[in-house]
């Protein structure tokens, strides 16, 4: 039932379809997914984040804005995630981040922090409150400019890369996008060849099963893949702010170097 209700939330298909799919794909999601795709029961597979504990993603960009910072610290509970105590604990890891520069989570574990070592006073503070809480993951991005965003009361955090200096509001529009599509990939080139191929036969067995000639069925799913890079490809969304043009062309001649989404 558990597979069944997940197979649901991520296609919006039937129960019973979902089950029969589930049933033929040995238990597989991904390969149920792809059958009730190819029977055109089911839309492509919703991307859900995995992590679901609860916490706060905090965000930084130094004074320069060349680089910035992030961090997710996790606890059990969202009313401890909203305690001062935790939050301010937060930011205080993230100076630490943004002042050492370490490369691993160990490394960051090890640093000082008021007397004692980030992993203790996080224990310290574990204790204190009576909840369990762990620091899960952070990350360092450098560019010419680099942008912040923040969004539902730090569930959210994305930083933005750009090739170009000076360009902090581009920057902050793109980690906005970011925020709210959550996009697998930076272009198409990114997207592996192995699961174009499959979106490409996925298409090709609905466009047959509907009937379409043979001669306008590779066209055809040449618009939809067209169609899924624009959704899955951070270039080629549709630009939340101004929908008639995609983020590529709101770039005034910057390059995205890279980005990072974090979400509880």
């Amino acid at each position: 039932m558990e597979l069944i209700k997940k197979l649901r939330a991520m296609t919006g298909a039937g129960m019973v379809d979902c089950q029969k799919a589930l049933k033929e794909a040995e238990n597989d999601l991904d390969k149920a997914v792809e059958i009730l795709r190819k029977k055109g029961i089911a839309k492509a597979a919703k991307r859900t984040d995995r992590d679901t504990s609860e916490g706060v993603v905090k965000l930084m960009v130094n004074e320069a804005g060349n680089e910035a910072y992030i961090l997710e610290l996790n606890s059990e509970t969202d009313f401890v995630a909203r305690n001062a105590q935790f939050q301010d604990f937060a930011g205080q890891v993230l100076a630490v981040i943004a002042a050492k520069r370490p490369a691993m989570l160990d490394e960051l574990l090890a640093l000082p922090l008021n007397d004692m070592t980030v992993g203790d006073a996080l224990s310290n503070l574990s204790g204190t409150i009576g909840e369990k809480m762990t620091i899960n993951r952070f990350a360092i991005l450098s560019g010419e400019t680099v942008a912040a965003y923040s969004h539902l009361g730090g569930k959210i955090g994305v930083l933005v890369a750009l090739d170009k200096p000076n360009m902090t509001e581009i920057a902050t529009d793109v980690a906005m996008q970011i925020a709210a599509s959550n996009p697998k990939y930076l272009k198409p080139e990114d997207v592996p060849v192995e699961e174009m191929d499959r979106e490409k036969a996925i298409y090709r067995e609905q466009l047959i099963k509907e009937g379409k000639p043979e001669a306008m069925v590779d066209k055809i799913v040449e618009g939809k893949m067209g169609k899924y890079y624009s959704e899955v490809c951070l270039i080629e969304q549709e630009f939340i702010k101004e929908d008639k043009k995609k983020v590529k062309e709101i770039l005034a001649g910057a390059n995205i170097l890279g980005y990072i989404r974090y979400s509880l």
